[in-house]
């Protein structure tokens, strides 16, 4: 099993010429009817093996945690740490692989954020704000050492709590407004992966896979304070919020569109099956709207998915061309 980056090394060291493989992927897709660009191709697993390791590690990382915390939780979390480092330099850094370096990732980043809160006893706004940076650090070493594609969201993540917390420490009644501080954030992660997309406008390196995670990280953090906001699970909705919030789903699926990115759509989906879900229930049917919902949204979804290349050209062949230079090529 082989990725795009093992083809353009084997480029890099003359075994093909860039012609070749260039030809290679244009007569793989046209085999499969698809686009490249379009497929929002990542590695994830290689083979069955990616999985043994995943659950291996968690398996002694857990179990390490476990039983240092009765003697001290920072020590435990930082141990987590330390250890998943270490296994990283032969998993990752050795064997290349991608599932077990995303865990591990997770895992480090996690354990050293954790060990810096629990370090200063309860969470609050300045342990936060330690711990994010001290996490975003971590992460950029992580980074220079592995490369893991998911290194540089949970880095931009980290950075962003820890920008939170010093503008709540510094201005406390932001903190009645966190939902929006949020929605910013989301915002500078979404800005982060779209610089990332465009040096990749083909989607054929690994900077591709790293704009794929700032994007599923971007999603939640600028979808939920919006639909939150509108009360959606508070059960008083009015079928004006109800429109508002298919408006906003379809303005969502238009951005997914035009940067190629399923992200937006999927964070929003579970908002939009429960305004659906109450809008059926004022209709009396209320025992199963779900059930009509899921084939509704289901039935759309698969039907954009067998037609998205087509959707999206009709799309972005009508934005400014100035715009198109800035969005995945279009074949």
């Amino acid at each position: 099993m082989y990725t795009d980056d093992d083809l353009q090394q084997a480029v890099d060291k003359g075994i093909f010429t860039a012609s070749s493989v260039e030809q290679f992927r244009h007569d793989a897709l046209q085999r499969r009817n698809t686009h490249f660009a379009d497929e929002e191709d990542f590695k994830l697993v290689s083979s069955f093996n990616d999985i043994f390791v995943l659950m291996a590690c968690a398996l002694l990382l857990l179990s390490t945690g476990w039983v240092l915390q009765a003697t001290s939780a920072p020590l435990a979390a930082a141990v987590v740490a330390i250890i998943s480092w270490g296994l990283a330099e032969f998993f990752v850094l050795k064997r290349k692989m991608a599932l077990p370096g995303i865990f591990l990732l997770v895992s480090f980043v996690g354990g050293i954020f954790a060990a810096v809160v629990l370090a200063l006893g309860l969470p609050s706004e300045n342990g936060f704000m330690l711990a994010g940076s001290v996490a975003a650090v971590a992460a950029w070493c992580h980074w220079k050492r592995f490369k893991v594609p998911i290194t540089v969201a949970a880095g931009t993540a980290s950075a962003v709590v820890f920008i939170v917390s010093l503008l709540i420490s510094l201005f406390p009644i932001l903190k009645n407004y966190l939902s929006w501080l949020m929605f910013c954030g989301g915002l500078i992660v979404f800005i982060v992966a779209m610089k990332w997309d465009s040096a990749d406008l083909k989607r054929v390196t690994g900077k591709s896979d790293v704009a794929f995670w700032l994007h599923l990280t971007a999603a939640p953090l600028i979808v939920h304070p919006i639909f939150s906001t509108l009360g959606i699970f508070d059960g008083q909705q009015s079928n004006s919020t109800l429109a508002l919030i298919m408006g906003l789903y379809i303005l969502l699926t238009f951005v997914s569109l035009v940067i190629d990115r399923r992200a937006f759509m999927v964070s929003a989906l579970i908002y939009v099956l429960v305004a659906l879900t109450e809008l059926l229930k004022t209709y009396g049917l209320a025992g199963d709207s779900f059930a009509y919902v899921g084939v509704f949204i289901g039935f759309s979804l698969l039907l954009l998915s067998g037609f998205w290349h087509k959707v999206r050209y009709q799309l972005v062949m009508r934005l400014p061309a100035s715009w198109q230079t800035k969005v995945p090529v279009i074949q």
